[in-house]
């Protein structure tokens, strides 16, 4: 398990075209993917099991906790990137909910685009 950021500072602001953004780039997917959105009620739990696919959960509001193999668990917030790879146990958890964006690929590389959680 990594733990990436695509908060708002470690993004690129982008003045082309007269806009005025800031821009996160996530990565670039080659091959199929399947993106969704997943909520998080209080006390939500996506169960302790083995990514199907490399996996990434990018929290876009609330918090949580995540855990890996390791059993070493850590808080997440809105701006965090999970990374796991295929086959990794690995469980999600929110005591008081939490939104996130899931990608699952068979190519997934976060490190080409963000920078690890310090």
């Amino acid at each position: 398990m990594k733990i990436y950021q695509f908060n708002r500072n470690t993004g690129k602001e982008i003045t082309q075209f007269d806009s005025n953004f800031v821009m996160s780039r996530i990565g670039i997917i080659n091959k199929k993917a399947h993106i969704g959105f997943m909520y998080l009620n209080k006390e939500g739990v996506v169960g302790y099991h083995q990514a199907v696919s490399d996996q990434l959960l990018l929290v876009v509001s609330g918090s949580g906790t995540v855990r890996g193999e390791n059993n070493e668990t850590q808080i997440v917030e809105a701006g965090d990137a999970v990374f796991w790879n295929k086959g990794e146990w690995h469980e999600t958890v929110s005591n008081d909910g939490l939104t996130a964006v899931v990608i699952e690929s068979e190519e997934l590389d976060p490190s080409a685009y963000m920078r690890l959680r310090k």
